[in-house]
Protein backbone atom coordinates (compact mmCIF):
# COMPACT_ATOMS: atom_id res chain seq x y z
CA UNK A 1 0.00 0.00 0.00
CA UNK A 2 1.42 3.38 -1.29
CA UNK A 3 2.35 5.43 1.75
CA UNK A 4 0.22 8.58 2.19
CA UNK A 5 2.00 12.11 1.67
CA UNK A 6 2.82 14.18 4.54
CA UNK A 7 0.87 17.48 3.05
CA UNK A 8 -2.10 15.01 2.53
CA UNK A 9 -2.07 13.64 6.03
CA UNK A 10 -2.10 17.18 7.16
CA UNK A 11 -4.95 17.99 4.88
CA UNK A 12 -6.73 15.72 6.44
CA UNK A 13 -5.73 15.74 10.41
CA UNK A 14 -8.41 17.18 12.41
CA UNK A 15 -6.66 17.39 15.34
CA UNK A 16 -6.67 20.66 16.89
CA UNK A 17 -9.60 22.00 14.49
CA UNK A 18 -11.36 23.65 17.65
CA UNK A 19 -9.02 25.81 18.31
CA UNK A 20 -9.59 28.00 15.50
CA UNK A 21 -13.12 28.71 16.76
CA UNK A 22 -11.63 28.76 20.20
CA UNK A 23 -9.71 31.59 19.21
CA UNK A 24 -12.33 33.62 16.99
CA UNK A 25 -15.19 33.17 19.89
CA UNK A 26 -12.39 34.90 22.23
CA UNK A 27 -11.98 37.28 20.30
CA UNK A 28 -15.30 38.22 19.70
CA UNK A 29 -15.87 37.88 23.03
CA UNK A 30 -13.06 40.44 24.07
CA UNK A 31 -15.22 42.81 21.58
CA UNK A 32 -18.03 42.64 23.31
CA UNK A 33 -16.44 43.32 26.73
CA UNK A 34 -14.72 46.32 25.65
CA UNK A 35 -17.96 47.45 24.20
CA UNK A 36 -19.73 46.83 27.24
CA UNK A 37 -17.45 48.43 29.07
CA UNK A 38 -17.76 51.43 26.97
CA UNK A 39 -21.72 51.39 27.10
CA UNK A 40 -21.30 51.39 31.19
CA UNK A 41 -19.16 54.23 31.20
CA UNK A 42 -21.99 56.09 28.92
CA UNK A 43 -24.78 54.76 31.12
CA UNK A 44 -22.91 55.93 34.38
CA UNK A 45 -22.52 59.11 32.86
CA UNK A 46 -26.20 59.52 31.29
CA UNK A 47 -27.43 58.58 34.77
CA UNK A 48 -25.27 61.32 36.50
CA UNK A 49 -26.29 63.56 34.39
CA UNK A 50 -30.62 62.62 35.13
CA UNK A 51 -29.68 62.66 38.92
CA UNK A 52 -28.07 65.89 38.64
CA UNK A 53 -30.94 67.67 36.52
CA UNK A 54 -33.13 65.92 38.84
CA UNK A 55 -32.28 67.77 41.65
CA UNK A 56 -31.56 71.00 40.12
CA UNK A 57 -35.07 70.93 39.20
CA UNK A 58 -36.46 70.42 42.31
CA UNK A 59 -34.44 73.04 44.61
CA UNK A 60 -35.59 75.75 41.54
CA UNK A 61 -39.36 74.59 41.68
CA UNK A 62 -39.53 75.29 45.76
CA UNK A 63 -39.67 78.71 44.66
CA UNK A 64 -41.95 79.16 42.12
CA UNK A 65 -44.51 79.63 44.34
CA UNK A 66 -46.77 82.84 42.44
CA UNK A 67 -44.26 86.22 43.81
CA UNK A 68 -42.74 88.54 41.51
CA UNK A 69 -39.43 86.98 41.79
CA UNK A 70 -40.12 83.37 41.90
CA UNK A 71 -37.82 83.01 38.47
CA UNK A 72 -35.05 84.89 39.81
CA UNK A 73 -35.02 83.15 43.32
CA UNK A 74 -35.94 79.67 41.05
CA UNK A 75 -32.17 81.03 39.11
CA UNK A 76 -30.62 81.44 42.08
CA UNK A 77 -31.61 78.62 43.90
CA UNK A 78 -30.44 76.16 41.20
CA UNK A 79 -27.18 77.74 40.98
CA UNK A 80 -26.17 78.28 45.05
CA UNK A 81 -27.96 75.05 46.88
CA UNK A 82 -27.03 72.23 43.58
CA UNK A 83 -23.42 70.83 43.27
CA UNK A 84 -22.59 66.91 42.06
CA UNK A 85 -20.19 65.33 40.19
CA UNK A 86 -19.48 63.44 36.46
CA UNK A 87 -17.34 60.31 36.16
CA UNK A 88 -16.74 59.66 32.90
CA UNK A 89 -18.01 62.62 30.72
CA UNK A 90 -15.35 65.21 28.77
CA UNK A 91 -14.29 68.39 30.67
CA UNK A 92 -14.77 69.05 34.52
CA UNK A 93 -15.80 66.38 36.46
CA UNK A 94 -17.68 68.84 39.01
CA UNK A 95 -21.04 69.96 37.99
CA UNK A 96 -22.42 73.53 39.79
CA UNK A 97 -23.48 76.29 38.64
CA UNK A 98 -25.45 77.51 35.45
CA UNK A 99 -22.62 76.34 32.72
CA UNK A 100 -24.16 72.61 33.31
CA UNK A 101 -27.51 73.02 32.62
CA UNK A 102 -30.17 75.38 31.10
CA UNK A 103 -33.36 76.74 32.89
CA UNK A 104 -36.65 77.70 31.40
CA UNK A 105 -40.10 78.17 32.74
CA UNK A 106 -43.63 77.52 32.15
CA UNK A 107 -47.01 78.19 33.41
CA UNK A 108 -48.82 75.26 32.47
CA UNK A 109 -47.89 71.76 31.17
CA UNK A 110 -49.69 69.65 28.29
CA UNK A 111 -51.92 66.72 29.42
CA UNK A 112 -49.81 63.74 27.62
CA UNK A 113 -46.20 63.42 28.68
CA UNK A 114 -45.57 62.54 25.25
CA UNK A 115 -46.55 66.02 23.98
CA UNK A 116 -44.51 68.49 23.45
CA UNK A 117 -44.11 71.64 25.93
CA UNK A 118 -45.71 74.68 25.56
CA UNK A 119 -43.81 78.32 25.09
CA UNK A 120 -41.94 79.00 27.52
CA UNK A 121 -43.11 81.88 30.18
CA UNK A 122 -40.70 84.95 31.21
CA UNK A 123 -43.84 86.24 33.71
CA UNK A 124 -42.04 85.48 37.10
CA UNK A 125 -45.27 84.92 38.78
CA UNK A 126 -46.93 82.80 36.61
CA UNK A 127 -44.33 80.43 36.22
CA UNK A 128 -44.92 77.54 37.97
CA UNK A 129 -42.63 74.64 35.97
CA UNK A 130 -39.27 74.60 35.41
CA UNK A 131 -37.46 72.53 32.42
CA UNK A 132 -33.32 71.74 33.68
CA UNK A 133 -31.58 70.32 30.42
CA UNK A 134 -28.39 69.03 31.69
CA UNK A 135 -24.98 70.18 28.96
CA UNK A 136 -24.40 67.26 27.00
CA UNK A 137 -21.06 65.21 28.03
CA UNK A 138 -18.97 63.68 25.66
CA UNK A 139 -17.89 60.16 26.85
CA UNK A 140 -14.57 58.79 25.18
CA UNK A 141 -15.00 55.18 23.77
CA UNK A 142 -11.40 54.37 24.40
CA UNK A 143 -12.40 50.33 23.31
CA UNK A 144 -14.02 50.78 19.92
CA UNK A 145 -11.72 53.66 18.84
CA UNK A 146 -9.26 50.88 19.36
CA UNK A 147 -10.95 48.13 17.48
CA UNK A 148 -11.50 50.97 14.58
CA UNK A 149 -8.27 51.68 14.43
CA UNK A 150 -6.86 48.21 14.26
CA UNK A 151 -10.22 47.62 11.91
CA UNK A 152 -9.45 50.75 9.87
CA UNK A 153 -13.13 52.19 10.23
CA UNK A 154 -14.22 55.13 11.74
CA UNK A 155 -14.97 55.85 14.62
CA UNK A 156 -17.10 58.64 17.11
CA UNK A 157 -17.07 59.61 20.78
CA UNK A 158 -21.00 59.46 21.91
CA UNK A 159 -22.66 62.89 23.55
CA UNK A 160 -25.65 62.07 26.07
CA UNK A 161 -27.39 64.54 28.02
CA UNK A 162 -30.35 64.65 30.09
CA UNK A 163 -33.97 66.77 31.23
CA UNK A 164 -36.04 66.93 34.18
CA UNK A 165 -39.12 68.63 34.68
CA UNK A 166 -40.18 69.93 38.15
CA UNK A 167 -43.23 72.40 39.58
CA UNK A 168 -44.30 73.77 42.78
CA UNK A 169 -47.94 73.63 44.47
CA UNK A 170 -48.70 74.54 47.89
CA UNK A 171 -52.35 72.88 49.20
CA UNK A 172 -53.99 74.66 51.87
CA UNK A 173 -56.23 72.03 54.21
CA UNK A 174 -58.84 72.83 56.83
CA UNK A 175 -58.54 76.29 56.39
CA UNK A 176 -61.76 78.80 56.14
CA UNK A 177 -63.41 79.12 52.78
CA UNK A 178 -63.00 82.21 52.06
CA UNK A 179 -60.74 84.65 50.05
CA UNK A 180 -60.16 88.09 50.09
CA UNK A 181 -58.62 91.05 47.86
CA UNK A 182 -55.19 92.18 48.99
CA UNK A 183 -53.77 95.88 48.37
CA UNK A 184 -51.28 95.00 45.68
CA UNK A 185 -49.16 92.69 43.97
CA UNK A 186 -46.80 93.54 46.33
CA UNK A 187 -47.88 92.52 49.26
CA UNK A 188 -46.72 90.05 51.95
CA UNK A 189 -48.24 89.04 55.08
CA UNK A 190 -44.93 87.69 56.46
CA UNK A 191 -43.60 91.18 56.23
CA UNK A 192 -42.72 92.65 59.78
CA UNK A 193 -44.14 95.82 58.41
CA UNK A 194 -47.69 94.20 57.30
CA UNK A 195 -47.48 91.82 60.87
CA UNK A 196 -49.82 93.71 62.87
CA UNK A 197 -51.82 96.04 60.20
CA UNK A 198 -55.41 95.91 60.49
CA UNK A 199 -58.12 94.50 57.62
CA UNK A 200 -61.36 95.07 57.27
CA UNK A 201 -62.84 92.85 54.85
CA UNK A 202 -66.21 93.56 53.34
CA UNK A 203 -68.33 91.38 51.78
CA UNK A 204 -67.59 91.76 47.84
CA UNK A 205 -69.90 90.62 44.99
CA UNK A 206 -73.55 91.39 43.52
CA UNK A 207 -71.68 92.89 40.22
CA UNK A 208 -69.81 95.63 41.92
CA UNK A 209 -65.69 96.04 41.12
CA UNK A 210 -64.14 93.63 43.43
CA UNK A 211 -61.18 95.98 45.12
CA UNK A 212 -58.74 95.72 47.92
CA UNK A 213 -61.13 94.70 51.08
CA UNK A 214 -63.63 92.66 49.39
CA UNK A 215 -63.87 88.86 50.39
CA UNK A 216 -65.70 86.33 49.08
CA UNK A 217 -65.76 82.33 49.45
CA UNK A 218 -63.69 79.61 47.96
CA UNK A 219 -66.58 77.10 46.39
CA UNK A 220 -69.03 76.91 49.00
CA UNK A 221 -71.67 75.20 47.27
CA UNK A 222 -69.23 72.35 45.86
CA UNK A 223 -67.13 72.21 48.71
CA UNK A 224 -65.73 68.87 49.35
CA UNK A 225 -66.07 67.87 52.82
CA UNK A 226 -63.50 65.71 54.78
CA UNK A 227 -65.86 62.28 55.83
CA UNK A 228 -64.39 62.20 58.92
CA UNK A 229 -64.79 65.89 59.83
CA UNK A 230 -67.17 67.33 61.97
CA UNK A 231 -68.68 69.09 59.04
CA UNK A 232 -69.60 65.57 57.45
CA UNK A 233 -72.96 65.19 56.41
CA UNK A 234 -74.31 68.47 56.17
CA UNK A 235 -75.94 69.04 53.01
CA UNK A 236 -76.86 72.10 50.41
CA UNK A 237 -74.86 75.67 50.65
CA UNK A 238 -76.14 77.31 53.54
CA UNK A 239 -75.66 74.60 56.20
CA UNK A 240 -72.01 73.17 54.71
CA UNK A 241 -71.19 76.98 54.37
CA UNK A 242 -72.20 77.45 58.35
CA UNK A 243 -70.36 74.53 59.24
CA UNK A 244 -67.56 75.27 57.60
CA UNK A 245 -67.01 78.84 58.72
CA UNK A 246 -67.97 77.96 62.69
CA UNK A 247 -66.84 74.37 63.43
CA UNK A 248 -63.71 73.40 64.76
CA UNK A 249 -61.38 69.91 63.58
CA UNK A 250 -61.21 68.59 60.12
CA UNK A 251 -63.04 70.12 57.51
CA UNK A 252 -62.99 70.53 54.31
CA UNK A 253 -60.76 69.20 51.24
CA UNK A 254 -57.50 70.86 50.56
CA UNK A 255 -57.16 74.32 48.12
CA UNK A 256 -54.47 74.43 45.71
CA UNK A 257 -52.52 77.93 45.58
CA UNK A 258 -52.31 77.73 41.77
CA UNK A 259 -56.19 77.94 41.03
CA UNK A 260 -59.25 78.31 43.59
CA UNK A 261 -62.87 78.65 42.36
CA UNK A 262 -64.47 81.67 44.14
CA UNK A 263 -67.75 83.16 44.62
CA UNK A 264 -69.30 86.28 45.79
CA UNK A 265 -69.49 87.33 49.28
CA UNK A 266 -73.57 87.97 50.05
CA UNK A 267 -74.10 85.52 52.85
CA UNK A 268 -74.31 87.93 55.44
CA UNK A 269 -76.48 85.60 58.07
CA UNK A 270 -74.45 83.07 57.27
CA UNK A 271 -71.27 84.41 57.89
CA UNK A 272 -71.70 86.25 60.32
CA UNK A 273 -74.07 83.54 62.21
CA UNK A 274 -71.16 81.11 62.07
CA UNK A 275 -68.12 83.32 62.54
CA UNK A 276 -69.05 84.54 65.45
CA UNK A 277 -69.66 81.24 67.49
CA UNK A 278 -65.60 81.90 67.83
CA UNK A 279 -66.62 84.88 70.53
CA UNK A 280 -69.42 83.05 71.88
CA UNK A 281 -72.50 84.76 70.27
CA UNK A 282 -75.04 82.27 68.82
CA UNK A 283 -77.72 83.58 66.30
CA UNK A 284 -79.89 82.44 63.62
CA UNK A 285 -79.66 78.94 62.55
CA UNK A 286 -76.87 77.98 65.55
CA UNK A 287 -78.75 80.09 68.11
CA UNK A 288 -79.13 76.04 69.66
CA UNK A 289 -76.03 74.68 68.72
CA UNK A 290 -73.88 76.40 72.13
CA UNK A 291 -74.20 72.76 73.61
CA UNK A 292 -72.00 71.45 70.79
CA UNK A 293 -68.40 70.81 71.42
CA UNK A 294 -67.78 71.40 67.45
CA UNK A 295 -68.60 74.63 67.66
CA UNK A 296 -66.62 75.83 70.69
CA UNK A 297 -65.59 79.20 71.28
CA UNK A 298 -62.07 80.58 71.89
CA UNK A 299 -60.51 80.94 75.15
CA UNK A 300 -60.75 84.50 75.25
CA UNK A 301 -64.09 85.91 73.89
CA UNK A 302 -63.86 89.63 75.06
CA UNK A 303 -66.41 91.63 72.84
CA UNK A 304 -67.77 94.40 74.06
CA UNK A 305 -71.30 93.67 73.23
CA UNK A 306 -73.81 91.91 74.62
CA UNK A 307 -77.62 90.72 74.23
CA UNK A 308 -80.03 93.62 73.67
CA UNK A 309 -83.17 92.37 76.49
CA UNK A 310 -84.41 89.04 76.59
CA UNK A 311 -82.20 85.82 77.56
CA UNK A 312 -78.20 86.09 77.99
CA UNK A 313 -77.19 84.15 75.04
CA UNK A 314 -79.88 84.94 72.38
CA UNK A 315 -77.66 87.21 69.93
CA UNK A 316 -80.39 88.18 67.77
CA UNK A 317 -80.20 91.54 69.27
CA UNK A 318 -76.88 93.39 70.34
CA UNK A 319 -76.20 96.05 72.28
CA UNK A 320 -72.32 97.55 73.31
CA UNK A 321 -71.64 97.34 76.92
CA UNK A 322 -71.18 99.71 79.73
CA UNK A 323 -67.62 98.65 80.96
CA UNK A 324 -65.77 96.76 78.16
CA UNK A 325 -64.54 97.13 74.67
CA UNK A 326 -63.23 94.88 71.95
CA UNK A 327 -59.80 94.72 70.93
CA UNK A 328 -59.40 98.25 68.55
CA UNK A 329 -58.83 98.97 65.65
CA UNK A 330 -56.25 101.12 64.05
CA UNK A 331 -56.63 104.58 64.78
CA UNK A 332 -56.49 106.03 61.22
CA UNK A 333 -59.78 103.87 60.91
CA UNK A 334 -61.82 104.39 58.89
CA UNK A 335 -60.02 106.83 56.98
CA UNK A 336 -57.79 104.37 56.16
CA UNK A 337 -60.03 101.46 55.40
CA UNK A 338 -59.87 98.58 54.52
CA UNK A 339 -55.91 98.11 55.11
CA UNK A 340 -54.45 100.10 58.03
CA UNK A 341 -50.84 100.81 59.20
CA UNK A 342 -50.53 98.55 62.79
CA UNK A 343 -50.61 101.74 64.90
CA UNK A 344 -53.52 101.30 67.33
CA UNK A 345 -51.88 103.28 70.41
CA UNK A 346 -55.13 105.88 70.80
CA UNK A 347 -57.79 102.68 70.84
CA UNK A 348 -55.13 100.50 73.13
CA UNK A 349 -55.58 103.21 75.73
CA UNK A 350 -59.31 103.28 75.60
CA UNK A 351 -59.15 99.63 75.72
CA UNK A 352 -57.05 99.64 78.68
CA UNK A 353 -59.26 102.68 80.68
CA UNK A 354 -62.55 100.04 79.77
CA UNK A 355 -61.32 97.37 80.63
CA UNK A 356 -58.37 97.32 83.61
CA UNK A 357 -59.20 100.82 84.86
CA UNK A 358 -56.44 102.68 82.98
CA UNK A 359 -53.57 100.28 83.96
CA UNK A 360 -52.09 98.19 81.34
CA UNK A 361 -51.38 94.40 82.51
CA UNK A 362 -49.99 93.88 79.65
CA UNK A 363 -46.98 96.60 78.11
CA UNK A 364 -45.07 94.25 76.52
CA UNK A 365 -47.49 92.96 73.68
CA UNK A 366 -47.19 95.12 70.75
CA UNK A 367 -49.87 93.38 68.40
CA UNK A 368 -53.16 92.57 69.37
CA UNK A 369 -52.60 89.05 69.00
CA UNK A 370 -50.13 89.42 71.52
CA UNK A 371 -52.07 91.07 73.55
CA UNK A 372 -55.00 88.46 73.27
CA UNK A 373 -52.59 85.80 74.22
CA UNK A 374 -51.48 87.57 77.17
CA UNK A 375 -54.97 87.89 78.78
CA UNK A 376 -55.42 84.29 78.44
CA UNK A 377 -51.62 83.41 80.05
CA UNK A 378 -52.14 85.38 82.64
CA UNK A 379 -56.15 84.14 83.76
CA UNK A 380 -54.27 80.92 83.96
CA UNK A 381 -54.19 79.67 80.74
CA UNK A 382 -56.58 77.54 78.11
CA UNK A 383 -57.71 74.98 80.38
CA UNK A 384 -58.38 77.78 82.81
CA UNK A 385 -61.89 79.08 83.24
CA UNK A 386 -60.82 81.81 85.57
CA UNK A 387 -62.03 85.00 84.16
CA UNK A 388 -60.06 87.56 82.40
CA UNK A 389 -61.85 90.64 83.35
CA UNK A 390 -63.25 91.11 86.86
CA UNK A 391 -66.07 93.46 88.47
CA UNK A 392 -67.47 93.68 84.11
CA UNK A 393 -70.33 93.21 82.19
CA UNK A 394 -68.46 90.50 80.60
CA UNK A 395 -65.38 88.02 82.06
CA UNK A 396 -63.71 87.16 78.68
CA UNK A 397 -64.58 83.33 79.33
CA UNK A 398 -67.51 81.36 77.13
CA UNK A 399 -70.03 82.16 79.12
CA UNK A 400 -73.35 80.84 77.36
CA UNK A 401 -71.26 77.23 75.73
CA UNK A 402 -69.96 74.73 78.13
CA UNK A 403 -66.36 75.04 77.26
CA UNK A 404 -63.87 77.02 75.36
CA UNK A 405 -62.14 75.57 72.63
CA UNK A 406 -58.39 74.85 74.28
CA UNK A 407 -56.70 76.58 70.97
CA UNK A 408 -55.88 80.30 70.98
CA UNK A 409 -56.52 80.67 67.30
CA UNK A 410 -60.11 79.34 67.56
CA UNK A 411 -60.33 83.42 66.57
CA UNK A 412 -57.59 82.70 63.66
CA UNK A 413 -59.01 82.72 59.96
CA UNK A 414 -56.51 81.44 57.13
CA UNK A 415 -58.36 83.01 53.54
CA UNK A 416 -57.03 82.89 50.53
CA UNK A 417 -55.14 86.26 49.62
CA UNK A 418 -55.63 87.27 45.78
CA UNK A 419 -54.24 89.66 43.45
CA UNK A 420 -57.80 90.83 42.55
CA UNK A 421 -56.11 93.30 39.61
CA UNK A 422 -53.95 90.69 37.73
CA UNK A 423 -56.96 88.31 38.18
CA UNK A 424 -60.16 90.19 38.26
CA UNK A 425 -63.29 88.59 40.20
CA UNK A 426 -66.40 88.87 38.22
CA UNK A 427 -69.45 86.25 39.93
CA UNK A 428 -67.74 82.53 39.94
CA UNK A 429 -64.67 82.65 38.71
CA UNK A 430 -62.42 79.57 38.65
CA UNK A 431 -59.00 78.78 38.48
CA UNK A 432 -58.17 82.20 40.67
CA UNK A 433 -54.15 81.79 41.69
CA UNK A 434 -53.80 82.32 45.23
CA UNK A 435 -51.08 85.16 46.11
CA UNK A 436 -50.56 84.02 49.38
CA UNK A 437 -52.50 82.28 52.31
CA UNK A 438 -52.66 84.63 55.11
CA UNK A 439 -53.64 84.11 58.73
CA UNK A 440 -55.63 86.66 60.77
CA UNK A 441 -57.06 87.46 63.70
CA UNK A 442 -60.51 88.57 64.74
CA UNK A 443 -60.40 91.42 66.67
CA UNK A 444 -64.11 91.90 67.47
CA UNK A 445 -67.56 89.85 66.06
CA UNK A 446 -68.90 90.21 63.00
CA UNK A 447 -71.52 92.49 62.60
CA UNK A 448 -73.44 93.63 58.95
CA UNK A 449 -72.14 97.10 57.93
CA UNK A 450 -75.47 98.81 57.58
CA UNK A 451 -74.79 100.56 54.74
CA UNK A 452 -74.43 97.92 51.44
CA UNK A 453 -76.13 94.90 53.05
CA UNK A 454 -73.23 93.14 53.82
CA UNK A 455 -70.72 92.81 56.70
CA UNK A 456 -67.54 93.62 57.43
CA UNK A 457 -64.83 91.51 59.34
CA UNK A 458 -61.83 93.75 61.06
CA UNK A 459 -58.99 91.33 61.61
CA UNK A 460 -55.21 91.98 62.28
CA UNK A 461 -52.33 90.09 59.94
CA UNK A 462 -50.47 88.01 61.77
CA UNK A 463 -48.46 86.30 59.26
CA UNK A 464 -48.40 84.15 56.43
CA UNK A 465 -49.62 80.72 56.45
CA UNK A 466 -46.93 79.34 54.03
CA UNK A 467 -45.05 76.20 54.91
CA UNK A 468 -46.34 73.21 57.28
CA UNK A 469 -48.11 75.97 59.79
CA UNK A 470 -51.66 76.50 61.33
CA UNK A 471 -53.09 74.00 64.34
CA UNK A 472 -54.67 71.62 62.28
CA UNK A 473 -57.85 72.65 63.52
CA UNK A 474 -59.18 75.96 63.58
CA UNK A 475 -56.70 77.33 61.86
CA UNK A 476 -55.62 74.54 59.03
CA UNK A 477 -52.69 72.95 57.38
CA UNK A 478 -50.24 74.34 54.55
CA UNK A 479 -48.72 72.17 52.62
CA UNK A 480 -45.74 73.15 49.99
CA UNK A 481 -45.28 70.37 47.69
CA UNK A 482 -42.54 70.06 45.17
CA UNK A 483 -42.62 67.42 43.22
CA UNK A 484 -41.05 65.98 39.69
CA UNK A 485 -43.19 65.79 36.70
CA UNK A 486 -40.96 64.24 34.01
Amino acid sequence: MRPQPRIERFAQDETGAILVFAALAIGLMLILVAWTFDIGRLAATQSELQSYADQVALAAAGELDGRDNSITRATAAANALIADTQTFGSGNRSMAGAANYALSFYETLPGSDQAALLTPTTVQKKAAYVRVAATPQTVSFDFRRAFATLTGTSSSNPAVSAVAIAGFTQYACDVTPMMFCVPSSTFDASDPNTIGDMIRLRSGGQGAAWGPGNFGFLEPSTLGLDSNGNCAGTNGAGPSLECVLGAVGAITQCYAQRGVNTEPGQKVGITSDALNTRFDMWSGNLKNDMNLAKYAPAPNVIKGIEPKGGNACSWNNTRATADTLAIPRDDCFPGCAPYGDGTWSTGRTAYVTKNYGGTDPHPSATTRYQYYLAEIAAAGGLASSNPILTGRSETGRPMCAPAAHPDPERRVIIAAGIDCGANPISGSTTAVPVHQFVKMFITEPVVANGTTNGLDIYAEIIGSAGGNGGSGGSAGVIHDVVQLYR
